[in-house]
């Protein structure tokens, strides 16, 4: 039986945000050839944490997170959203979800792509304004909530990104490489802000990434996959405190993970 999502904050600790059990999922290429993309995957989120999902390019890291916001269903196992099923009735206004790209709409201000996330809804539009404009300030732009996204740097452009995923007000954020065409100065600014807003919102965000240093920084728990097919090679538990950015802790992790990436048991022929 599915354990019910709780309706009380203070029981959010002891339910997972999201659980795989026994994912698979395969495409069919150009040609009629049948590529696995996951194999049996098996983990558990628990709720109010940060979980990095860390592999390889082509291991499946896009494919679970599109899976886990209900785009795709696996060919075989469960993925349980806030304690539903993504088959049945997942609340999906619960679930924010912030691309690779920034993909804002040249035609609208801030303020407005901002309030974008809110319109499919029935929510009236002096209020998607109010929250579009908070949601800005949250994220440090207030002031630039009338400006168009040509007229903002690749940091600002992300920092609206980010407040548009967050005006839902989810309980589940789920980012797909959201700081990887980042300059590094504005990716650690990034990474700061998101853990503010972490410790302001403590809802669960699950993020894909390549960057082992990222990881690093920004998780609770690190999930990392093996190559294509991926399935669930090694689950790291990051225990020590914040700010971790060039800390003697992190560095010698990040370092440690960067060995295990190249190791012969996280290959392609390693799947038995």
């Amino acid at each position: 039986m599915i354990q019910p999502w709780p309706s009380d904050p203070a029981e959010a600790g002891r339910v997972s945000a999201v659980s795989f059990r026994g994912v698979s999922k395969h495409f069919i290429q150009p040609g009629g050839t049948r590529l696995e993309v996951l194999h049996d995957v098996n983990f558990e989120a628990p709720a109010g944490d940060i979980i990095a999902i860390l592999g390889r390019s082509g291991s499946g890291k896009t494919t679970l997170l599109n899976i886990a916001a209900g785009l795709i269903k696996p060919d075989a196992g469960r993925a349980i959203i806030l304690g539903q099923d993504t088959g049945g009735a997942v609340d999906w206004n619960r679930v924010g979800y912030m691309f690779q790209d920034d993909r804002l709409l040249p035609w609208r201000i801030a303020s407005s792509n901002v309030s974008l996330a809110l319109e499919a809804g029935a929510m009236p539009a002096i209020e998607r304004r109010r929250r579009a404009r908070e949601g800005l300030a949250l994220v440090g732009l207030a002031e630039f909530a009338e400006s168009y996204p040509h007229q903002l740097s690749g940091g600002m452009r992300s920092r609206v990104a980010l407040a548009r995923s967050l005006v839902g007000e989810p309980d589940l954020l789920l980012m797909d490489e959201p700081f990887s065409r980042l300059d590094a100065q504005t990716r650690d600014s990034m990474h700061s802000e998101l853990l503010r807003i972490h410790a302001l919102r403590r809802m669960s965000i699950i993020f894909v990434t390549h960057d082992v240093e990222e990881a690093v920084i920004l998780a609770n728990s690190i999930i990392m996959l093996s190559a294509r097919p991926g399935w669930v090679h090694r689950r790291v538990e990051v225990s020590f405190p914040q700010p971790r950015r060039r800390s003697s802790e992190a560095m010698t992790l990040a370092a440690e993970l960067r060995n295990s990436i190249g190791v012969a048991d996280w290959k392609e022929d390693a799947l038995s």
